[in-house]
């Protein structure tokens, strides 16, 4: 055989070996999509209408973490996993700790959005529910669902699979009444899932102006940029003692970790390695809830034609933090119209369709007060401050943050 021939052969050779691979990968990641499809926990509750979002169309989904003690099955937790997260004492109250708004447009180079509600925002809760802070509008949509359904003889597994999703749908038109965006998908995360995540990546870069130590989240890390992962990193999201301003804190914290998050999960080796990829499959069958209409390989595709520097974190305008309020303890102050204008400066008119007017919501003041408590139902705490005037209809003000975006790693308190 001559030297051209033997190139040939040799050029065949690798030519089918590559085809090979190829068929095999192929096969191995629309054997993964399959599993997607067909285990991941699906919600027919939290977007009532699917709403396919193919590539070239923009979307806006809410991402919820939930302190569930339980997986997206609805199964305890085991007690060590739950010791390992610092989880405390389960009160069945399912809050809502993150609640983000993404806004991914339909071309690339145009800037995406993300954009958090701090969880004691004190608004009208969907479905009458009356005025409260917003991370309790997943449970109350639940409570009110478990009354009727056991009265029709539901119970069971059953019985927290139908609360469940009356909890979820309550929460989606909770956001869309705040903030008049169209939600178009919903994903819930636990936080043993959020735990496995971070672990399954490597885990994820943040960086800390000064070293930190808290006893109630389990934080306990060294100022400067670092890796963090599996329960490390819940703490490191989940910390609100010690933060001057709290929850605006902690959201701070949140949204610099999404960002460097958002950087690992777009890197080109991330879903390109099959082990890789094959764990967070199994993450995502066990821990994540998905509306029923969210095509995730269509939902990657389109996010990975955001780059870092287009992807930007920003928190809705708010106004007192001290608010008091007749049931709630201390919540944060909201003006319905000034969060509708900003987050469709954000999202644009597209996906901030025009809605019917509602009358005002009239929040309750808050007396002068040198202390204010940032109230969490099941971990408060309190921060010394100044005295402040009573004014509960003060308008509220963006915060003066720097806009956190994914090109880096910022460095937060």
């Amino acid at each position: 055989m001559d030297a051209r021939s033997t190139a040939r052969a040799v050029l065949r050779a690798v030519t089918a070996l590559a085809s090979a691979a190829a068929l095999v990968t192929t096969g191995f990641v629309w054997s993964l999509q399959q599993r997607v499809d067909t285990t991941v926990v699906s919600s027919v509750a939290a977007i009532p209408t699917p709403r396919p979002t193919p590539p070239g169309r923009p979307f806006t989904a809410l991402l919820v973490g939930l302190d569930a003690r339980t997986d997206a099955q609805g199964d305890s937790l085991p007690p060590a996993v739950l010791d390992a997260l610092h989880a405390g004492p389960d009160e069945g109250q399912l809050h809502t700790d993150t609640i983000i708004l993404v806004h991914v447009p339909a071309n690339p180079g145009e800037r995406a959005a993300a954009i958090s509600i701090p969880r004691d925002s004190f608004v009208p809760i969907a479905g009458g529910h009356g005025t409260h802070k917003i991370n309790s509008a997943y449970r109350r949509g639940m409570q009110d669902a478990e009354e009727a359904l056991r009265a029709q003889g539901i119970d069971g597994a059953e019985l927290d699979r139908q609360a469940r999703e009356a909890g979820r749908r309550t929460l989606v038109a909770t956001v869309e009444q705040l903030t008049g965006a169209r939600i178009d998908h919903f994903a819930e995360i636990g936080m043993a899932g959020f735990v496995e995540l971070t672990e399954a990546l490597g885990g994820v870069p943040v960086c800390l102006n000064g070293p930190v130590h808290d006893s109630y989240s389990g934080v306990d890390l060294p100022a400067g940029e670092q890796l963090v992962s599996g329960p490390g990193a819940l703490a490191f999201v989940r910390q609100r003692h010690g933060l001057e301003d709290g929850d605006l804190d902690r959201i701070a914290r949140q949204q610099a970790f999404a960002a460097s998050l958002a950087q690992r999960v777009l890197a080109p080796g991330t879903l390109g390695d099959p082990t890789q990829l094959q764990r967070l499959v199994d993450i995502a069958t066990r821990y994540v809830v998905l509306d029923v209409g969210w095509n995730l390989d269509q939902a990657l595709a389109q996010m990975r034609r955001v780059s870092g520097d287009s992807l930007s974190f920003h928190t809705i305008p708010t106004g007192r933090p001290d608010l008091r309020t007749p049931v709630d303890g201390v919540a944060v102050q909201i003006d319905r119209d000034a969060v509708r204008t900003f987050v469709g400066s954000l999202l644009g008119p597209a996906a901030t369709p025009p809605t019917a007017t509602s009358p005002p919501t009239t929040q309750p003041s808050a007396p002068p007060t040198t202390a204010r408590r940032i109230a969490d139902d099941d971990d408060p705490i309190i921060v010394q401050r100044a005295d402040t005037p009573e004014s509960g209809t003060s308008a509220p003000t963006t915060s003066s943050r720097p806009v956190i975006t994914a090109d880096g790693v910022p460095c937060v308190d």
